[in-house]
């Protein structure tokens, strides 16, 4: 069940474990970053004190030993120097006893030096030369590295989780550990976090950091984007308090409260249960009586309740192998459930091949009944096509039972299917022949476009991601030519979801959460949103989404970002009022309106686009397949929010958001 389990200890270096030649501080978790930063503060001032007090005892030593002393320093054997004024001189901590109730800071070093080298890498390691920046020539492959001491050699990226504290002269980062930098004045903070990000923008672009090249990125329009002092930030200071105070005082109130949540607490587990049939693979929520669990060899029905879902003892088995040989589909696991006709029926994709996306056609689901009614497929112009994501063509399409259309997306189509014949009569299911979907609208993009993921609004607008980290809006009348576009910030969108009134868009990217207003002010003063016309340069900046240091670290390396959503509404007047997504082992929670707040505390001190680390985790025992709210139908009186229902591969639990008592 979710709650404050361990997660391991992280390792501790020799050289923090010699007392002698380093301090130990008894800083709380990073949990509690509040006394995290007072600690690190309070160390300077513990060691000025024992160099005051090894001075009075110095008075006491014999007068040869003064003499041994002084040599030793002229030779510069024993004793580093600790000028503050030596170049890129700082104090490095890391991080031991992860989330645990031991977890504390170690000085790792008392006095280092960082620099930023270029490196070749090969195979994604960094080759063995390297040169420093003074010298470093312009090279094929070359990417910035980040040295601090002996201790720390990283890749420069987002992978870093770099987090910085201006009011400390601080930045804590991850590199085969958790760390923490902290510098002797505010300048030489300053001098580190530009040469950081200009040095990202690079490994990033591939080309130099100048303001001409940021343009060319980021487009003249988003001049906000690379300066966010100039954005129009408006949208964010409309946050409604007055409609989350209870939210926000018994749900993510402290920017420091992160892992995890105790199960007792702001999230209370209802329902936990074991999975039938194999593992889970997708989690199809219905808004009307039923949700779906699709694992390997069918689909689990389990019954939607106020609390969450429960096991209604019903199991839809998938052809056996005889009968999926004969199919035009690949045998394989279906990685996509889309519901359809009042929930009555689910579309289940299939990849052709495993560990990719595409396929050629798809199984249509008669639930009532419990079989696979048809296979159908994706054509064009008598060609075979394939179809890497299908999605309900407005946010509520599913619960329509005349619903008899769907939208297609592959790397460089969007279109729309139709599962009637062109003279509106419903195709014969039980024809010999595999029925063909009739592409009804839509247009095949000139290649480079890349196109990853998409979600539709309550209107039936479109949002697309694409590799290169573009999110591009379409309106519900053309998908020809993109309302807006915005740039990407140099991370794949791996997902992409919307709110039902199209007024906010969150990606998923590897490494952050990036959330985009798309609101905007018009020559007559109307507010619109992308969707409807295009922004130009009244265009805000977005604000980012991160786990802390810590929590990445926690989540594990080879864990990334996957499928963060909105809470689920369908009706105009109702809005989101939460986010989650999933990492490896956690599921984390943001509260919408706090991280819409321009003067929350997360964003104090700043600089650059804003990121939001005011979030709480569900710690699950077996890797998380999937995080959705439940449809806003499903909340009660005593709480802010639907169930929250998580889904592993083994199990599926659902947790309600309880308010203050």
């Amino acid at each position: 069940m979710g709650g404050a389990h361990s997660h391991g200890h992280l390792e501790i270096t020799d050289s923090a474990e010699d007392e002698e030649e380093e301090e130990e501080e008894n800083f709380q978790s990073p949990a509690s970053e509040r006394d995290s930063k007072k600690d690190i503060k309070e160390e300077d001032e513990e060691e000025e004190e024992k160099q005051r007090s090894s001075e009075l005892r110095t008075n006491d030593t014999t007068s040869s030993l003064d003499e041994v002393e002084m040599k030793l320093r002229a030779l510069k054997l024993k004793y580093p120097s600790r000028n503050p004024t030596s170049s890129n001189a700082v104090k490095l901590y890391l991080h031991v006893g992860g989330n645990t109730r031991k977890a504390r800071w170690i000085t790792s070093e008392n006095f280092t030096s960082y620099s930023f080298v270029k490196a070749s890498y090969i195979n994604g390691n960094e080759d063995d030369e390297e040169e420093e920046v003074s010298d470093a020539e312009e090279q094929g492959d070359c990417l910035w590295i980040l040295k601090v001491g002996l201790k720390v050699k990283a890749k420069i990226s987002n992978g870093m989780q770099l987090k910085t504290f201006a009011d400390q002269h601080r930045v804590d980062f991850v590199s085969k550990g958790v760390w923490a930098m902290k510098f002797y004045n505010e300048e030489e903070y300053r001098v580190f976090t530009t040469k950081f990000k200009d040095c990202l923008f690079e490994n990033t672009y591939g080309i130099e950091s100048t303001d001409e090249n940021k343009v060319k990125v980021y487009g003249k329009d988003f001049i906000g984007w690379i300066q966010p002092e100039y954005a129009d930030d408006s949208v964010w200071e409309d946050a409604d308090d007055s409609v989350w105070e209870d939210a926000e005082d018994s749900f993510l109130k402290s920017p420091y409260s992160a892992t995890p949540v105790k199960a007792n607490q702001d999230l209370r587990e209802e329902f936990e249960e074991a999975a039938n049939g194999g593992k889970i693979r997708s989690l199809a929520l219905g808004a009307l009586e039923n949700s779906f669990l699709v694992g390997n060899s069918g689909i689990q029905v389990v019954k939607n309740f106020s609390h969450g879902v429960q096991g209604k003892g019903v199991y839809v088995n998938f052809p056996n192998e005889t009968n999926r040989k004969n199919s035009n589909l690949v045998n394989s696991t279906p990685r996509k459930a889309l519901l359809m006709k009042a929930e009555t029926n689910m579309l289940l994709m299939s990849p052709m091949n495993e560990g990719k996306p595409h396929a050629k056609a798809l199984h249509q689901l008669d639930i009532e009944t419990g079989k696979i009614v048809t296979e159908w497929k994706f054509e064009k112009d008598g060609t075979d096509i394939t179809m890497r994501d299908i999605t309900n063509d407005n946010k509520g399409a599913q619960l329509d039972p005349s619903e008899s259309t769907f939208l297609g997306l592959d790397d460089n189509k969007l279109c729309r299917w139709d599962m009637r014949d062109r003279k509106g009569v419903v195709q014969n299911l039980a024809s010999a022949s595999t029925p063909i979907l009739q592409w009804t609208q839509g247009h095949q993009f000139s290649r480079g476009t890349n196109f990853q993921c998409f979600a539709t609004t309550g209107d039936g607008s479109i949002v697309v991601g694409s590799l290169d980290g573009k999110i591009r809006l379409y309106s519900n009348t053309s998908v020809r030519i993109a309302k807006t576009a915005f740039p990407g910030l140099g991370s794949s969108i791996t997902h992409v979801d919307v709110t039902f009134d199209g007024k906010w868009i969150l990606g998923t990217t590897d490494t952050y959460l990036i959330l985009i207003s798309t609101l905007f002010m018009d020559k007559d003063g109307k507010m619109k949103t992308g969707f409807c016309g295009r922004m130009g340069s009244r265009i805000s900046a977005p604000r980012l989404l991160k786990l802390t240091p810590l929590d990445s670290y926690m989540a594990g390396v080879n864990n990334k970002f996957r499928g963060a959503q909105f809470s689920w509404v369908t009706e105009n007047g109702k809005e989101e009022r939460h986010l989650v997504a999933t990492v490896g082992k956690f599921s984390v929670i943001w509260n919408f309106q706090l991280v819409k707040d321009s003067c929350h505390s997360c964003y104090q001190n700043q600089e650059g686009l804003k990121s939001c680390y005011c979030y709480k985790v569900v710690l699950k025992d077996d890797s998380i397949v999937d995080s959705r709210f439940m449809h806003d139908k499903y909340a009660v009186s005593d709480s802010p929010e639907a169930p929250l229902v998580v889904a592993t591969h083994l199990k599926v639990s659902s947790f309600s958001i309880s308010s203050r008592r």
